[in-house]
């Protein structure tokens, strides 16, 4: 039995809070902003893992630190980083993952990305794993809008939904 390096955390600040950067040997386990004391944050993170994240400045989350950087500075529009999936299972993967096939700068609806995942009838589903993604910003599901077009959710935080789409936005429209 080989013993795991327990997962390591950073906290990057950006023009939408706080983000929680936590990474493991296979990539990065998760990476959202948050509100409230990095404790609580730590504990629900380390609930799921089933171990607590440690502080570090591996490679890894300054990796993505940098890219978040380039992100909202405008430089750049996809993300290059390993994502360790192991808190995402079945048809929210493949929701993620098409998720991940978004342009930047255009949205789909939760529709299209059932489709796109294999599933036409699982809308749902898809804000089910929007809702509950491990993986915000690099894993663009801001870009996922109502049929209607209106926004809807982010996490509770419609406002970082509507900064992102905005910064997406291109310049003159």
């Amino acid at each position: 039995m080989t013993v795991q390096d327990p997962p390591r955390f950073r906290v990057h600040p950006s023009p939408v809070g706080d983000i929680l950067i936590v990474t493991t040997d296979d990539g990065i386990v998760t990476l959202h902003p948050f509100e409230g004391p990095l404790g609580a944050e730590l504990e629900r993170v380390a609930i799921a893992l089933r171990i607590m994240p440690v502080p570090d400045d591996s490679d890894a989350a300054a990796d993505a630190a940098r890219q978040l950087d380039e992100y909202f500075d405008g430089d750049r529009r996809g993300f290059d980083l390993a994502l360790d999936w192991r808190l995402v299972r079945g048809f929210t993967r493949a929701a993620l993952e098409a998720v991940c096939d978004i342009p930047y700068g255009e949205t789909a609806g939760y529709g299209e990305v059932a489709i796109a995942a294999g599933s036409p009838r699982a809308a749902r589903a898809v804000g089910t794993a929007c809702a509950t993604t491990p993986f915000s910003i690099v894993v663009p599901v801001h870009r996922v809008v109502r049929a209607d077009g209106s926004l809807g959710e982010y996490g509770g935080r419609p406002d970082i939904k509507q900064y992102l789409i905005d910064l997406e936005r291109p310049v003159g429209v």
